[in-house]
């Protein structure tokens, strides 16, 4: 499969110039390329990014420059027309942060050619998160849980987003149906992959906290995250 990672940045200067190249040096494969979409970071990060392009990375690196934040949700739908257009089999989702480590990639890769999406799971056995509060924790745990039972999915970790998927399970869930424009975009991908019949599996990962740079998340986002999952509930389906 010729595979698409797609990086959204927002002031990432600390972490980018790290990242890129340590997924490559992770996939010494051919048949995929990097795609970074940067909401005009003030730090520069969209120009380093350019700079690796001319440099290192010509033929298999890109960027698309966004004007302002236009939100997770947006970055990645964004990257992934990107990628539809140009003919892209398959799909990475990757935080810059280097909270996704470079060396899961892969067994990412391998196992999508088996599945249609492939999960990078903190909440299944042999997964976890490295040196995070304990109350952030319970958040990110209850989070999951909330989400999962409401919706009554399956997937132990709907908030993750370390996550893979194949043409053909973005085309099942309709990137021009999505509703959510925060981080309850990650639920509902997978809300409806599940709904649609997609084969899933989820693998286990370790979630360090990011070492450099700002997190983009907030209670205030979190909460908003949780109140969507209502809206998502509320969403029909046809029958499998």
């Amino acid at each position: 499969m010729n595979a698409l990672i797609v990086i959204p940045t927002y002031n990432e200067a600390e972490n980018i110039t790290r990242l890129v190249p340590a997924v490559f040096e992770a996939l010494p494969r051919q048949d995929f390329s990097v795609l970074v979409v940067d909401d005009g970071s003030p730090d520069g990060t969209g120009d380093l990014v350019a700079g690796m392009i001319e440099t290192k990375f010509p033929e298999r690196l890109h960027i698309l420059r966004r004007e302002g934040k236009g939100g997770l949700a947006s970055a990645y739908i964004t990257g992934f027309r990107w990628g539809l257009e140009r003919g892209f089999d398959a799909f990475l989702e990757m935080d810059a942060d280097f909270s996704h480590k470079p060396e899961y990639l892969p067994e990412m890769f391998a196992k999508i050619a088996e599945y249609d999406v492939v999960i990078g799971s903190r909440n299944v056995p042999g997964g976890g998160v490295e040196n995070w509060s304990l109350l952030r924790k319970l958040i990110s745990r209850g989070g999951s849980l909330y989400a999962r039972t409401l919706l009554r999915c399956p997937i132990a970790d709907l908030t993750g987003g370390f996550n893979m998927w194949r043409k053909s399970a973005l085309e099942a869930i309709d990137l021009d149906s999505i509703i959510s424009r925060g981080y309850s975009f990650q639920v509902e991908m997978k809300y409806r992959a599940y709904r649609h019949g997609c084969r899933i599996v989820e693998f286990p990962i370790l979630f360090p906290d990011r070492k450099a740079g700002t997190s983009k998340m907030s209670g205030a986002i979190f909460r908003e995250a949780l109140r969507n999952i209502w809206r998502l509930r509320a969403l029909k389906f046809p029958e499998n």
